[in-house]
């Protein structure tokens, strides 16, 4: 991004003085806490269809692919717009952008409660990937700027608990507290969300801080930097890896309560169910991360993806003891994308006042995936009358990604 002439799109530069010394302010810690819950909402509203799925098949008389299409229609917009909101947030700053973005995942969540059949379901839930960017972009951006060396790989850790920890909130709470607090209705379990999310989006808006001028010298072309990443060795890598890991993680989680609903539990107890891989997401974001080294992170990054993979035939095909295979689930899959941004954050290539751009184009690809793996799966189980298919095929891409892994070592 350095110029408009035969230079790379990307390129390195050195932490300003400004920014050595934000690094050592205590508000550094308040600014990583409102982070957290943005994208606590952020977690809590991706995961919000999945217990309800059964009441809104019922009520809006869908089919288990049309269902899926929903749920994978958020991460279509998500692309189209991903890489766009990082140069948006690269030009007005991470204040303002996250904002924004909090306002509208928080209505994505509120016109759901409108819906009135599959169509406005559809287009309802796709208005989150329009917002969403500017979470999941801004936060890696903003740690960028306050935080350095092991410090900024324990604030990625503790950031990315949130959306598990809000994903976990929604699977557990939904059925058994949120829906008998509204009498049951899945509509105002939606107008309940999105008023939690308008509530920390304005706590944002007054209490965090810019801390560096919010405009970039040069036009940024949305494809010159996904083109210019994928120039770079290490930036091809990551960019598969992340399609490959968010269409697992978005198929398997998207549709986790149905699965365990099919293997004989209540609503109610499939969505608490399905909140137990939180609780090993949890210490696993936050100590895995900052303990492997940065040599080691390829390989580590493969060896978590096949574990996934394992640890989902373990809950769909084998019927192992699904406590533990949850467990285990919860203990690698959610460490791929906090291992995958701070691989990107150290590309030499990628400058920190560019991040904003380049993790734009990280997650435009990557969601991708998001937004296969929900629909395949459902695909899958519209053909073949049960998750057996879907299960191979996510485990299938966890070992593409220890394909993509063991380039990524001579990087």
């Amino acid at each position: 991004m350095a110029s408009h002439q035969q230079k790379p799109c990307l390129s390195s530069t050195a932490n300003s003085a400004k920014n050595v010394e934000l690094y050592r302010q205590p508000y550094r810690w308040l600014m990583l806490a409102l982070l957290w819950l943005l994208y606590f909402s952020f977690g809590l509203i991706t995961r919000s269809p999945s217990p309800l799925i059964t009441p809104i098949i019922l009520d809006l008389k869908l089919s288990y692919g049309q269902m899926g299409l929903v749920l994978g229609s958020w991460q279509m917009t998500y692309i189209a717009l991903a890489v766009v909101a990082g140069i948006i947030m690269d030009r007005w700053g991470v204040r303002k952008s996250i904002f924004a973005g909090a306002i509208v995942i928080g209505l994505s969540a509120l016109l759901r409660s409108l819906s009135v059949g599959f169509i406005t379901l559809l287009v309802f839930v796709a208005i989150f990937g329009a917002g969403g960017p500017m979470i999941s972009i801004g936060c890696p951006k903003t740690i960028s700027q306050w935080f350095a060396g092991k410090e900024r790989a324990t604030a990625v850790g503790i950031y990315t608990t949130g959306p598990w920890i809000g994903g976990m909130t929604s699977l557990a709470a939904t059925n058994t507290v949120v829906m008998p607090m509204v009498g049951h209705s899945w509509r105002l379990t939606f107008v309940f969300y999105a008023a939690v999310t308008f509530l920390f989006a304005f706590l944002w808006l007054f209490a965090a801080k810019e801390v560096e001028a919010a405009r970039v010298p040069e036009r940024l072309n949305p494809m010159r930097v996904i083109v210019d990443l994928f120039r770079i060795h290490r930036g091809r890598i990551i960019l598969l890896s992340g399609l490959l890991s968010f269409a697992i993680m978005h198929g398997y989680f998207a549709w986790l309560p149905k699965i365990l609903e099919q293997s004989g539990m209540s609503p109610k107890a499939a969505g608490v169910a399905s909140a137990v891989p939180f609780l090993a997401s949890i210490p696993a974001v936050l100590t895995i991360p900052r303990m492997v080294p940065s040599h080691l992170r390829g390989r580590i990054i493969g060896l978590m993806a096949v574990l996934t993979g394992l640890t989902i035939l373990w809950v769909v095909l084998w019927k192992l003891p699904y406590v533990a295979g949850l467990l285990f689930f919860g203990a690698t899959g959610p460490c791929l994308m906090p291992l995958l941004i701070l691989a990107l954050m150290e590309t030499p290539e990628v400058a920190s006042k560019y991040l904003g751009s380049a993790t734009g184009a990280f997650f435009c690809v990557a969601e991708i995936g998001g937004f296969l793996g929900p629909f395949v799966v459902g695909y899958l189980v519209d053909s073949t009358e049960s998750f057996l298919a879907s299960a191979l095929f996510l485990s299938g891409l966890g070992l593409l990604i220890l394909v993509c892994m063991w380039f990524f070592k001579g990087s």
